[in-house]
C-alpha cells in the first residue's frame, strides 16, 4: 500500500478533526436537551405536588431543601458561580443561557425563560493553530493570531514581501459565449478570492526521503525554488546536489608554513606529521612528508630491533554514516622476503568502528564496520609484522587517521 503524501495526509487530518468536532458538539446538545427536559419534568412534579403552590430548591439550606414560595420570590440561576481561579472548579465553568433569575408571579408560575447551564471551556481543544490566542465568546470562540498568519484558526501563512512576489492576478481570457478562462503561471494555485498564490515545493516534497528535490536544503522562491548547499560545497550543474570544494587545490585553506592541508568533506584540515622522538637507542628519521624510517640500531639494542622499522601517516576523508562495511585502507610490503605477514590494530581512538582482515596472503585491509555520525575525527594505529619461521624480521607502523564530514555526502 502507498503512504500518503503530506497534502492527502493532511486533508485526512482535518476530517477526523471536523468529525471529533461534530461528535463533541452533538453529545453537548444531548446534554442541553437532557437538562431542559429535566428541568420541565421537575416544574410540573412540583407543581401538581403543591397542588398550586411554589416550591423550589433553597441554595442557602447547607443540606439542601425545599420550601414554599410566595408570589414575589425570586429563584437564582442554576449555574454555579464562576471561579477566578479555574484549577479549584469543580469540572469546566458554566454560563446561564436563559433569565438568569426568574420571579414566582400570582398565578405560580414562572416569569423568564427557562434558563440552562453552558460550558464557557470552548477554548479548552486548542483550537488556534500556530501560537494564536483562543478568546471565548457567547456562541463560539475568537483566535488572535500571531504575526505572519491568518485565518478562523490561524491556520493560513501570509506572506511578507513587500512586491507580493508570492501572490499575483491569474491570467483570464474571454471564451465562446461570453465564458472566462482563468489560469496561474506554473508554480502558482488559484485558492479563494480568484488570487493565484505560490506552490511552497520545499514544504510540500522536501521533507519525505522519496520526494525531496535537493540534497540538502530547499530554499522557496516564487513560482520555483533553489537548492542550497552547505559551506564547502558547491551546487553540482544537476541544480540538486552538492560537490565538495577542494580547498587545498585552490588554495583557499589558512594552513601555515610547514603544515600540510589534507581536503575532507566540506572542509580541510591542516597537518604535520612528526617522527617519534629518540628512545631505547631507537630514532627516526623524515624520508618523505608522510614518512618515518628508523636509523641503523646499535649491535646490542634488542629493543631497537623490535621497534618498527618504518612509520607512515594516512589521513583519510570519510561522509557521516557511510554504509559498511567499506574498506578504508589496504596495506602490503614491497620487499617481502619472510614466510608470513601478520596484521592487527595496536592503538588509537575509534577502535570499535574498525577491524582488520586478510584480503590475500600479503595484502591487509582496514575495514570501517559501523557508520559514524559526523562531524568526528577517528584514529587507528596498525601493525603489519613479518616472519620468518615465527622470528620476527621487522614490523611497520601505519598511522591512520579518518576526518568524518557533518554531511552524509
Amino acid at each position: 500500500q502507498e503512504c500518503l503524501n503530506p497534502q492527502q495526509a493532511l486533508g485526512a487530518v482535518r476530517q477526523m478533526q471536523k468529525l471529533l468536532a461534530a461528535q463533541e458538539a452533538a453529545q453537548l446538545r444531548g446534554t442541553r436537551g437532557l437538562r431542559q427536559q429535566l428541568s420541565l419534568l421537575q416544574s410540573r412534579l412540583q407543581r401538581q405536588a403543591t397542588k398550586g403552590n411554589a416550591w423550589a430548591r433553597d441554595p442557602q439550606l447547607l443540606a439542601g431543601g425545599w420550601h414554599q414560595l410566595q408570589p414575589g420570590d425570586v429563584h437564582p440561576h442554576p449555574c454555579p458561580p464562576v471561579h477566578r481561579d479555574l484549577s479549584m472548579a469543580s469540572g469546566a465553568p458554566e454560563r446561564t443561557v436563559g433569565s438568569e433569575t426568574r420571579a414566582c408571579r400570582q398565578d405560580c408560575t414562572w416569569s423568564g425563560t427557562q434558563p440552562f447551564c453552558r460550558s464557557i471551556d470552548d477554548c479548552s481543544s486548542n483550537p488556534c493553530a500556530n501560537s494564536g490566542t483562543c478568546v471565548d465568546g457567547n456562541q463560539s470562540y475568537t483566535c488572535l493570531c500571531h504575526q505572519g498568519w491568518s485565518g478562523p484558526s490561524c491556520q493560513s501563512p501570509i506572506y511578507a514581501c513587500s512586491n507580493a512576489s508570492f501572490s499575483r492576478q491569474p491570467r483570464c481570457a474571454e471564451g465562446r459565449l461570453g465564458a472566462r478562462r482563468c489560469s496561474c503561471d506554473a508554480g502558482f494555485q488559484m485558492r479563494a478570492g480568484g488570487v493565484c498564490h505560490d506552490v511552497d515545493e520545499c514544504q510540500l516534497f522536501q521533507s519525505s526521503p522519496q520526494t525531496r528535490l535537493c540534497l540538502h536544503d530547499c530554499l522557496n522562491l516564487p513560482g520555483s525554488y533553489r537548492c542550497l548547499c552547505p559551506p564547502g560545497y558547491l551546487l553540482h550543474a544537476d541544480s540538486n546536489t552538492c560537490e565538495d570544494v577542494n580547498e587545498c587545490t585552490r588554495k583557499q585553506h589558512n594552513c601555515s608554513q610547514g603544515d600540510i592541508c589534507i581536503n575532507t568533506f566540506g572542509g580541510h584540515r591542516c597537518v604535520r606529521p612528526k617522527c617519534p622522538p629518540p628512545r631505547h637507542n631507537t630514532s627516526y628519521v623524515k624520508t618523505s612528508a608522510f614518512q618515518c624510517e628508523r636509523n641503523p640500531c646499535p649491535m646490542e639494542s634488542r629493543a631497537c630491533r623490535l621497534a618498527a622499522t618504518s612509520i607512515s601517516f594516512h589521513y583519510l576523508p570519510l561522509q557521516a554514516n557511510r554504509t559498511v562495511p567499506h574498506v578504508l585502507f589496504k596495506m602490503s610490503t614491497t620487499h617481502f622476503v619472510g614466510d608470513s605477514l601478520r596484521f592487527a590494530i595496536t592503538g588509537g581512538r575509534g577502535q570499535g568502528v574498525f577491524t582488520v582482515r586478510r584480503s590475500d596472503w600479503q595484502t591487509g585491509e582496514l575495514v570501517l564496520t559501523s557508520p559514524v555520525v559526523g562531524p568526528a575525527t577517528l584514529e587507528v594505529e596498525l601493525e603489519m609484522s613479518e616472519f620468518s619461521h615465527k622470528v620476527l624480521l621487522g614490523k611497520h607502523i601505519f598511522k591512520v587517521t579518518a576526518f568524518v564530514s557533518p554531511y552524509e555526502f
